[in-house]
């Protein structure tokens, strides 16, 4: 009995060994993961400096400021941006109430944009002339909406000055801010 035992065990051994080993998984998966960074972020450049001309009391002085551009880096799904502009008053001298053109006379109309990339809709805050606004108060300049990733915008605003009859002689000197958010 001993004997046909063994020859069993024999038996079964020699079928597993014929069979090879068991059968291994045939896939394998890697979860891989990248990171992309924004290239910057979101900016704004102005001209340091612009003279918009000469004029008498009285009368309207009006000239361009040079361009300014709003540089979107930041690779963003939702790339929204808002350029508000606001100005303080014009003085010369002491600022006295004759040395001073106060900023409710202070108007400005951006343009059409000038350049644009990028994906999305550009619309300026005043595109025309008769769009003009008091900029005593923040007021939209340029927006952008929609499209994905970078972009920019550039456009050559106007401004405009009512010189108030009392104005004394003098070079004026008033600070014009561009913001983007």
């Amino acid at each position: 009995m001993r004997r046909k035992i063994l020859a069993g065990l024999a038996g079964v051994a020699a079928v597993a060994a014929l069979a090879g080993p068991a059968a291994a998984d045939t896939t394998g998966n890697t979860v891989v993961t990248l990171t992309v960074d924004a290239a910057g972020g979101l900016s704004i450049t102005v001209p340091s400096t612009a003279n918009i001309g000469n004029g008498v009391e009285g009368t309207t002085v009006s000239g361009q400021l040079g361009p300014v551009t709003v540089l979107d880096q930041r690779g963003s799904l939702t790339p929204n941006w808002t350029a508000n502009v606001i100005s303080t008053d014009f003085i010369t001298g002491g600022g006295s109430s004759g040395e001073t053109i106060p900023n409710i006379n202070v108007l400005y109309w951006s343009g059409p944009a000038t350049a644009t990339a990028g994906g999305g809709t550009f619309t300026p805050g005043q595109p025309t002339s008769a769009d003009a606004v008091i900029i005593n108060v923040p007021r939209t300049a340029m927006t952008h909406t929609g499209g994905t990733g970078n972009n920019f915008a550039t456009w050559n605003p106007t401004l405009v000055v009512n010189v108030p009859v009392g104005t004394v002689q003098g070079v004026y000197t008033g600070t014009v801010t561009h913001s983007v958010l």
